[in-house]
């Protein structure tokens, strides 16, 4: 269903993206690089949170960087990811799989600005085993992403 959810959501807004499905899991950003043939940067990754504030919120990065705690304190006050369950109930995709199209429930989304050194990306597509190639502008624009600047570079190799 969460696959169907994003196709849908691709349909709806006239996306001609087409999603790729890999026999393998793609769950991780080192598998997902392996199994598309890209750099790790390359991966967008959607990490869900919930705010001091109440909100749940959603932020894509790319694969090669990591959440900083000072700066995601200074955006967006204080929050903490949220736990497998609820990523599923909020988003209807499966950790490993969650994308920000085709949300169970509307959510923000906000784009680190270190999807900003590729021009396509590939985020999960709403499970384990997908993804779809698009623009960091077709991602902005669809998503109605706000960028902020919340990630660092990794201090250890992804793979």
């Amino acid at each position: 269903m969460s696959l169907e959810s994003v196709r849908q959501f691709f349909a709806q807004h006239g996306v001609d993206a087409p999603i790729l499905i890999t026999p393998e899991t793609t769950a991780t950003v080192a598998t997902a690089a392996a199994a598309h043939g890209v750099s790790p940067g390359q991966i967008a990754k959607t990490l869900a949170f919930h705010l001091s504030d109440g909100r749940d919120i959603l932020v894509v990065a790319s694969g090669d960087v990591r959440i900083d705690h000072g700066k995601f304190k200074r955006t967006f006050g204080k929050g903490k990811m949220l736990g497998a369950d609820d990523v599923v109930r909020l988003t209807g995709h499966p950790v490993g799989g969650v994308c920000p199209f085709g949300l169970a429930t509307p959510m923000a989304v906000h784009l680190d600005t270190s999807l900003q050194a590729y021009d396509e990306m590939l985020p999960a597509a709403g499970s384990i085993d997908s993804a779809v190639r698009i623009s960091v502008a077709d991602m902005a624009r669809l998503t109605q992403g706000v960028w902020v600047d919340v990630c660092s570079p990794t201090t250890h190799k992804l793979g």
